[in-house]
């Protein structure tokens, strides 16, 4: 939040300066325009002069804006700077020659191609003012930004000759002032079309998150309902997530798509939410009269997708398209939500996992060992069953031998002598799980070989075993590993070390008056203030 107002902030004083509105801001990106509504309201506490505070046909002075008196305002309402400086809001009858040729080309408020903008009161003689040589369309979005909602009410109508602002009108349908919602969001409703709901969607479906910004997303969904599906399809493959979430959500809901396109869409998106929604739709879409060929449509995307959520949904709909003995293939899935969907087909089935995880379980030297069928084996195993897992602890693939540790975790089976040995293997996850296994009884390893995993000739994995085993173990010896560490050459390992000595303090086991206590907080002196220094001596039993 402080990044938007403080980039709205910059763009709001581009503006006062006379930048056009199209270089002062990103008008193709809605965070844009949510931190200028932010930003203008900022620079106004300090910069309140320099903001247009009237429109309409008034002159300046005459305590009108846009027709309406100012001379009614509430007790306590700033009134300083109404209707105090002139706003031509037509553009002048002629453009400049330089500026004829482009804007017959390029339409007004087109995106990436807009029109040259109008100068403020080059159409009409007034007297001068601080702000008189801003673009029109420049002080129209302070306007519309204006902390006083007399001003932004009055700069509404000026969004129909400036298609450039309507973003801003979506934000003011949203707005605390209901004069001024109430008028946005008539405006805006006999404005919003398929095309520029389209634009727009991401800034509305993000005003909507506000407390009073459902209007515009009620009124988005009404206008891309009416609309045909061919318009839709750039929502479909949208950057923003929120709006691919919203397009399909809507297409579910009017069927727009068949269960072939959801399925394919549920493969290939990165989006758990699109995943789930597009997966559970397709399944729930085939009927009993497509046949075969309606469910392969369906399955074969989801079965091939590398998302698990999409996956799992197409395995569990194997027992529903009476396909149950293919789950079988995905009892060793990768993903643990697979496995288990897997297997309840199989159950439903008639058929007991466990026999078929045994069996491919049961020779350690056998190269094609699958993973998953080494940890699914503990998922629904039984502790006797650790004893297949033990020698796959020597296996050559260390994916087996990351998961067989991870499986007899799962089984609370731990043997930390058969398992100590394990943070000197060279694959990096068999040593994630090793010391994950042995961290329950850090409190009985040898701290001297742990040590020795620290030195700057280790690889960084087993570092960073060494340290999670011993500042779990806390005390002297926990804050002798964490300043070993504050100058080892990996950032994030010396940022985690530097914490551990900060929020370091004395245990039971730790010697009240132990020299090296005091040795070891000052050579992490930069680490603390002097007053937190000594404190943590005191507790220590030292002097400071």
């Amino acid at each position: 939040m402080g990044d938007d107002i403080r980039s709205g902030e910059a763009a709001a004083t581009r503006l006062v300066r006379g930048t056009p509105l199209t270089e002062a801001l990103d008008i193709t990106d809605p965070g844009a325009w949510t931190a200028l509504d932010a930003g203008v309201r900022a620079i106004a506490r300090y910069r309140s002069s320099l903001l247009p505070g009237g429109y309409g046909a008034g002159t300046p002075g005459d305590g009108t804006a846009g027709g309406a008196p100012q001379s009614a305002a509430a007790p306590g309402r700033p009134t300083a700077g109404l209707g105090r400086l002139r706003l031509g809001l037509r553009p002048p009858a002629r453009p400049r020659s330089a500026d004829r040729g482009a804007g017959s080309r390029r339409r007004a408020g087109a995106p990436g191609a807009p029109a040259p903008e109008p100068v403020a009161g080059a159409g009409r003689p007034g007297p001068p003012d601080e702000s008189a040589g801003l673009p029109v369309r420049s002080r129209l979005a302070l306007a519309l930004c204006h902390p006083d909602g007399r001003v932004r009410e009055a700069a509404l109508d000026g969004v129909a000759e400036h298609p450039v602002l309507l973003p801003l009108l979506v934000v003011r349908a949203g707005d605390w002032a209901a004069p001024v919602r109430e008028r946005a969001r008539r405006l805006l409703g006999g404005m919003l079309d398929v095309e520029t709901a389209v634009a727009l969607a991401p800034l509305i479906l993000r005003v909507g998150r506000r407390e009073r910004g459902a209007f515009g997303v009620e009124l988005l969904d009404g206008v891309l309902r009416r609309a045909p599906r061919e318009r839709l399809l750039p929502l479909h493959t949208h950057t923003d997530r929120a709006v691919r979430r919203f397009a399909f959500r809507s297409a579910v809901e009017e069927g727009l798509l068949s269960p072939g396109e959801l399925a394919r869409r549920a493969s290939w998106d990165d989006d758990p939410v699109i995943q789930t929604l597009c997966a559970d739709a397709a399944v729930a879409a085939v009927t009993d009269e497509g046949g075969d060929s309606g469910w392969d449509d369906v399955l074969e995307p989801l079965l091939g997708a590398r998302s698990p959520r999409a996956r799992s949904a197409g395995v569990t709909a194997l027992r529903r398209a009476g396909r149950p003995g293919r789950a079988v293939e995905f009892l060793a899935d990768r993903a643990a939500l697979v496995r288990a969907c897997a297997r309840y087909v199989v159950r439903r089935h008639g058929t007991d996992p466990l026999p078929w995880y045994r069996e491919r379980c049961a020779d350690p030297a056998d190269p094609a060992v699958p993973p998953g069928a080494v940890i699914g084996l503990a998922e629904c195993g039984e502790r006797a069953d650790a004893e297949l897992l033990w020698p796959l602890l020597a296996h050559p693939a260390p994916t087996v031998r990351a998961r067989a540790v991870a499986g007899l975790r799962a089984l609370d089976v731990t043997d930390v002598a058969r398992l100590l040995p394990l943070l000197e293997d060279p694959a990096p996850g068999v040593v994630r799980e090793a010391s994950t296994a042995l961290l329950p009884s850090a409190g009985t390893l040898p701290d001297d070989w742990l040590t020795g995993f620290l030195t700057a000739d280790r690889p960084r994995h087993a570092r960073v075993a060494a340290f999670r085993l011993l500042d779990a173990r806390g005390g002297l010896v926990g804050l002798r590993a964490a300043v070993a560490l504050l100058d080892d050459r990996d950032e994030r390992l010396r940022a985690w070390a530097g914490q551990s000595v900060q929020r370091w303090r004395p245990g039971a086991d730790t010697p009240r008056g132990e020299a090296e206590v005091g040795e070891l907080l000052d050579r992490a002196r930069h680490l603390f203030s002097d007053y937190v220094l000594r404190r943590r001596k005191w507790e220590a039993g030292l002097r400071g």
